[in-house]
Order: structure tokens, then sequence, then C-alpha cells
């Protein structure tokens, strides 16, 4: 097996693709250093910088106007999706902790962009089966607590118009799911990848970027 014109990426190679990608603005540049301040321990859930850019650019190819998020942390990738929405979009932002999202609210008032995010406090599985059974989902980003992932899936893709996309992170989680011993949490995002790639509902393509993404478009 070949990996072709692999590059590996150093970290002046990812300080180039930075400058190469849109910058992160002001709001969201502060978001992620008060991240790092206040929660260094727990600093790496948030979505690498380069992913902002990626989310946005996402938003805008397929024009989605409803768009749901399984993890919101602090806040940034919420941030910058709401600011791609176009006038009267919506982001439902689904995450347990009043803590995190706190400084998330705080960024999106900041950044002109509150109205447009509805943050739901709640366990995400009964947000989401709280939702119109019908499609009506245009963009969702899978984030959060990697042993529900299948479940999360298995509510969003009945969901999911046609052509809508699932963007779902940490799939490569830190390298260990090519361990054959994996367990706890790349255990389960091992379980969620063979099941993306067995869906006919939805084709879908794994990517290395971060920690790996895998985007999966509605038949």
């Amino acid at each position: 097996m070949s990996k072709g014109n692999s590059t590996r990426l150093t970290d002046e190679l990812y300080t180039y693709v930075l400058d190469h990608n849109p910058p992160v603005d002001a709001v969201q540049r502060k978001l992620i250093a008060t991240t790092w301040e206040r929660f260094p321990d727990s600093a790496r859930m948030q979505s690498a910088e380069e992913q902002g850019p990626l989310l946005a650019f996402l938003v805008r190819l397929t024009g989605a106007r409803h768009i749901v998020e399984v993890g919101t942390f602090t806040g940034f990738s919420a941030l910058s999706m709401a600011q791609a929405l176009p006038e009267g979009g919506r982001l439902i932002a689904c995450d347990v902790s009043e803590e995190w999202t706190a400084y998330g609210r705080e960024a999106w008032a900041e950044a002109g962009v509150a109205d447009r995010i509805d943050l739901r406090i709640a366990p995400a599985l009964d947000t989401l089966r709280a939702m119109p059974a019908e499609e009506h989902i245009d963009l969702a980003y899978l984030d959060a607590d990697k042993g529900n992932y299948i479940a999360y899936w298995e509510e969003l893709v009945p969901r999911m118009r046609r052509g809508g996309v699932i963007v779902s992170d940490n799939v490569l989680f830190h390298g260990e799911v090519v361990d054959p011993g994996a367990t706890g949490s790349a255990a389960a995002i091992k379980e969620f990848n063979v099941h993306v790639a067995g869906d006919g509902r939805m084709e879908s393509v794994m990517l290395p970027i971060s920690d790996g993404i895998t985007l999966s478009r509605k038949r």
C-alpha cells in the first residue's frame, strides 16, 4: 500500500498552513486563548484552529441554514459556523456544561452572532430525539463523547436533508484506532468508523486533518 506523496506536518509547516488559510478573527483568537488559559487540562477538546475556517467553508459550500452541533465545549466551532450562516440561519448547539459554554456565549455575543445560536444544555441524545423526525438538517458537526458517536449518528442521519453533510471529528483518535488492543474511547471510535463506512445512506470520506475528520454526505 502506498501513502502517495505524503508530507510530514512539522510545526513550521503547520504554521505555513495556518498562514495560507482564512485567518481567525479577533474574537475567535481571544476565545482560543481564553480556553487554553481557563481549561489547560481540557483545552485539546477545542476544535483545531484550521477547523474553524474549514467549518465556515462547509457552511457556505452547502448553503446550510440549519446546523446542529453535538458537543460545543467553549464554543469556537459554533462561532465559526454561525459567522458563516446566511441571514435567518440557525445553529442548535448541544452540550451539558454551563461552565464551558458560558465562554462561548460571551464570544458569540461579542461577535454579534448570539441570535443565530440556540444553545441547549441537556444530554445531546435527548435534544436530538426531540427534533422533528423529517429531513431538515443541512450540516451537522459531531464532536462529543465518543461512546455515543453511533447513537448520535443514528439520530442525525434520518434528519439530514439529501445532500446534507455530517462532519465527524477525532476519527483517528490520536492514532489509537490502529491499536488492536484499543479500549475506551479509541475502541468506540474504531466501531464508529466501521459503522459509518458501512452505512449505505451516506457517502463518506475520511481525511487526516487534525485528529482526523470524516465528511459524510446524505445520498
